[in-house]
């Protein structure tokens, strides 16, 4: 757990676009909500591999989401079912379903329907709202965090200087 959050904040703190760590957690949030082994997940995958996503930030979000997806399985349950059930698209399944791409996508079953379809719903305000707050947490905690006595002792010692010449963050010897 302590390790997890070390990482996580080593993300928070990195110089990388914000928009590009809430991503990273957006997919992973598609990706931990519904079942791991979906051609959806698939197409996640390529998405976080080809656009500029965080990894990082996709690879510390996807045991988080997956952990609430267990404890959210009854709700996803519902709202695919709602879906699933409505006499409305009745068609438009029996005719994804007569396609050999979508049924093994599983999309008949209602807790793979529901998970993908509050995160599709859920993605774009997630990235806005973990967005801003990653910004007011660089602009506010980590400024704060800069200044205080013990962080400026911290980065006036040979020990920080060694760290950034280990870690490729700038500075040198």
């Amino acid at each position: 757990m302590m390790r997890m959050l070390a990482r996580l904040l080593a993300v928070l703190n990195s110089e990388t676009h914000p928009g590009q760590i809430s991503l990273g957690f957006c997919f992973a949030m598609v990706a931990g909500f519904t079942p791991l082994m979906s051609l959806h997940n698939l197409l996640v995958l390529l998405l976080v591999l080809v656009i500029r996503v965080n990894l990082s930030a996709f690879l510390l979000g996807l045991p988080v989401w997956s952990g609430l997806a267990f404890g959210l399985d009854p709700l996803f349950h519902r709202v695919g079912l709602a879906v699933l059930t409505n006499g409305s698209l009745a068609s438009l399944w029996t005719s994804l379903y007569n396609s050999t791409l979508w049924r093994l996508e599983h999309f008949n079953n209602s807790i793979v329907m529901g998970s993908l379809l509050v995160s599709l719903l859920a993605f774009a305000p997630l990235y806005v709202l973990s967005n801003l707050a990653i910004r007011r947490y660089r602009a506010h905690v980590l400024a704060w965090v800069e200044k205080t006595r013990v962080m400026q002792l911290l980065k006036a010692s040979r020990f920080y200087s060694l760290y950034q010449s280990f870690s490729g963050m700038g500075g040198g010897l």
